[in-house]
């Protein structure tokens, strides 16, 4: 209650490999009049050096526009900011891999690398926000919060990361990609009217409208929303420059403002996605009335997501 709000962030981002560096990118060309400085961190000093380099050469040819500059971190420096930006991954599956659900299959291995720098925020007292891009979103999130609230002896003290700390940037994607669906299908009062709400993969729920809800034109857009990743897959590629823009960088952009963004916070037992926002250092979570059948999906995700973790 008692911390100022700034109007230009400090943003520390952790790992550049696909997902980061694209974020990044879009960070440098859009956050120009909300962010300060981004801070760089990766393990490959190259991989720095490179990135530090190349989005500090980008500039507009012959009229000033301010880019917020790139700087390289260490490690110890990562929690010096206003929002540090987790998107380090291992394990992500091979495109030939007949893995069903590629963000599930990262959960172990990015659990062990977010239960890292939990604890390293919950050390440095850290008071900003611990803003979760790697897979599988929500999930992570919960993870960070636990651990960061556990003492030396394993016990919960509750003197880390607060619960509204944590957000986690992957919903924003899945709106995009239920508008896209949507245009394709010529379903227009999506773009106006409709929600996504859930996790950033399976129990994600698309509603085709608030106002005038319809279960089966939803339920059309839920299955291409949930799939889409895979139908980038089936072309020879991975899935990552659109949740690098829509769920990270433009939404990173959004909370820094204070505008309207799909995040997952804290609901109770787990992290949910919802259209939210940061005002004042506080998150508001739109309020609906939802028609008893889509309120009855979001509560079977919600319930879903609680029996995992």
């Amino acid at each position: 209650l008692t911390q100022e709000d700034t109007k230009k962030w400090d943003i520390n981002l952790l790992a550049l490999g696909d997902v980061g560096s694209t974020l990044l990118i879009g960070l440098r060309l859009l956050g120009g009049d909300c962010i300060n400085r981004i801070g760089i961190y990766d393990r490959n000093p190259n991989r720095l050096k490179r990135w530090e380099y190349e989005l500090n050469q980008i500039r507009g040819p012959f009229y000033e526009k301010e880019f917020p500059p790139v700087t390289i971190i260490s490690e110890d420096e990562l929690f010096h900011c206003n929002m540090f930006v987790f998107c380090a991954s291992k394990g992500v599956p091979a495109l030939d891999s007949k893995v069903e659900d590629v963000r599930m299959a990262q959960f172990d291995s990015n659990s062990n690398i977010i239960r890292d720098y939990a604890k390293k925020a919950r050390n440095e007292k850290f008071k900003g926000i611990f803003a979760v891009v790697s897979d599988p979103v929500d999930l992570l999130c919960k993870v960070a919060f636990l651990e960061s609230n556990k003492n030396e002896k394993g016990e919960y003290d509750f003197l880390g990361l607060a619960s509204n700390q944590i957000i986690g940037y992957g919903l924003g994607v899945m709106n995009a990609r239920a508008a896209f669906y949507a245009e394709r299908a010529n379903i227009s009062q999506y773009i106006k009217e409709g929600r996504v709400f859930g996790p950033h993969g399976e129990g994600i729920i698309v509603a085709n409208s608030i106002e005038n809800y319809d279960e089966e034109v939803s339920q059309y857009l839920t299955d291409k929303t949930l799939n889409a990743n895979r139908e980038i897959r089936s072309f020879g590629y991975k899935p990552y420059v659109a949740p690098a823009l829509s769920s990270g960088a433009l939404s990173i952009i959004s909370t820094i403002k204070s505008n309207w963004f799909y995040g997952s916070t804290y609901m109770g037992k787990a992290y949910m996605g919802a259209k939210c926002r940061l005002i004042s250092n506080q998150i508001e979570i739109e309020q609906l009335k939802l028609p008893p059948d889509l309120f009855s999906k979001i509560n079977k995700s919600y319930e879903r997501l609680v029996s995992i973790i």
